[in-house]
């Protein structure tokens, strides 16, 4: 029951998967602010936004940047709270656990502001490690919610083909446009594999035939996985690829993107002069 239950778990976060990877190409296809942008421009600003929250001083720096990045995904049509799970799931938690310990005097000493007691001895929180480990976790939420924000109103290829202009080796622009591709065909492999073992064998299965099943089937998506790139790289090709890939897409500066680029230099002129006065 248990390993039946783990694998109808796996399948159904297969699923979730996929479905938050159309529901990101549906909110790219928008046309909001965002998705109405020039890709290379957009890329260029949401760099300037990276590099002001690195270099921000202050905790209120930080957030006034991540309220910003929030006002830009309700202008491009992405709801908080889809967009709030999406960045909160993993980094900014697992950078709140590691910023934890900073907080206590045995690692940042400094002004005491309360004691706790843990496991019979006593550690000072101070007030340098609080800051320290507060602008650690918001700048590391705040970076990572411009790359989600990004990525969900910028088609895969479009990026990708970005990437490219900014002179990204290609090779390495490659691989993640493959990978991206087919890991849509993995699922449906994960789906198929699952479905045909239990029209077979049933859910209940002694444990050492389940892992034989499991091992000739790795063997055997081995197998595909190489015939499939060699046929892969055969069309390819043959249709004249000469390693560079084409993309019908074609770049197009409008007013709009001038007038965003001009607000963004803006945007970063100020934030730097009020962090480094002269």
């Amino acid at each position: 029951m248990i390993n039946r239950n783990f694998i109808q778990r796996s399948l159904i976060s297969a699923a979730d998967l996929l479905k938050d990877s159309l529901s990101s190409e549906e909110h790219a296809s928008l046309r909001r602010l965002l998705q109405s942008l020039d890709p290379r421009i957009k890329v260029l600003t949401f760099i300037l936004f990276i590099f002001l929250v690195l270099l921000a001083q202050s905790i209120f720096s930080v957030l006034s940047l991540y309220l910003f990045c929030l006002m830009l995904a309700c202008a491009s049509g992405i709801g908080l709270g889809f967009f709030l799970k999406r960045t909160w799931l993993f980094i900014p938690l697992f950078s709140l656990f590691i910023g934890l310990p900073a907080i206590f005097s045995y690692f940042t000493p400094g002004e005491a502001l309360f004691s706790i007691t843990l496991f019979g001895a006593t550690l000072a929180v101070t007030r340098q490690g609080l800051n320290g480990a507060g602008l650690f976790v918001s700048r590391v939420t705040t970076s990572v919610s411009f790359v989600v924000l990004l990525s969900l109103t910028t088609r895969q290829t479009v990026l990708l083909k970005v990437l490219r202009v900014f002179k990204v080796p290609h090779i390495f622009v490659m691989t993640l446009g493959i990978c991206y591709r087919y890991i849509f065909l993995f699922i449906q492999v994960i789906d198929n594999t699952y479905l045909s073992i239990k029209s077979r064998v049933g859910t209940i299965i002694h444990y050492k035939r389940g892992q034989r099943i499991v091992a000739w089937n790795i063997a055997s998506l081995w197998q595909r996985s190489y015939q499939l790139n060699e046929d892969v790289y055969s069309a390819m090709l043959s249709r004249g690829y000469q390693g560079e890939p084409a993309l019908l897409y074609d770049f197009k500066l409008k007013l709009l993107d001038w007038l965003w680029l001009c607000f963004s230099l803006l945007i970063f002129i100020v934030f730097t002069a009020k962090q480094f006065p002269s």
